[in-house]
């Protein structure tokens, strides 16, 4: 199954972005998560668009636009710890929750959302 086809496309995976980000701003739960961004999320919001288009299997639209992703290195002047990462996976179920239909689709982003979350950690447990 390709996942970017399972979504629906590239307006759906934009709908899932645009929904992470407003649950992001607008829930206190994830007020820590939330000011590690800028002010204005139109950036942030573009970026993780691009990036989950082909990262799904669609158009590599980040790679064309900003090159090679380095996820880890370009993450690493914020703090991320097992709370920060935990609070984006959080996010990000509500996000899938209210956005994605197919249940193997979305079972699919969890799994692999939680692998890149645990790998984009930058801060020991405790600090």
């Amino acid at each position: 199954m390709e996942l970017f086809v399972a979504l629906g496309g590239e307006a759906s995976v934009r709908a899932l972005v645009d929904m992470f980000y407003d649950v992001m701003d607008r829930d206190p739960r994830f007020a820590l998560l939330r000011s590690l961004h800028p002010p204005d999320l139109t950036e942030s919001r573009d970026k993780l668009h691009w990036f989950l288009v082909g990262w799904t299997g669609g158009p590599q639209m980040y790679v064309e636009r900003r090159g090679h992703p380095r996820l880890r290195a370009r993450h690493l002047p914020f703090p991320i710890g097992t709370v920060e990462r935990d609070l984006w996976l959080g996010c990000m179920d509500v996000a899938i929750d209210r956005c994605v239909s197919d249940v193997p689709a979305a079972r699919a982003l969890r799994e692999g959302f939680s692998k890149v979350a645990d790998h984009m950690r930058n801060q020991q447990p405790g600090a």
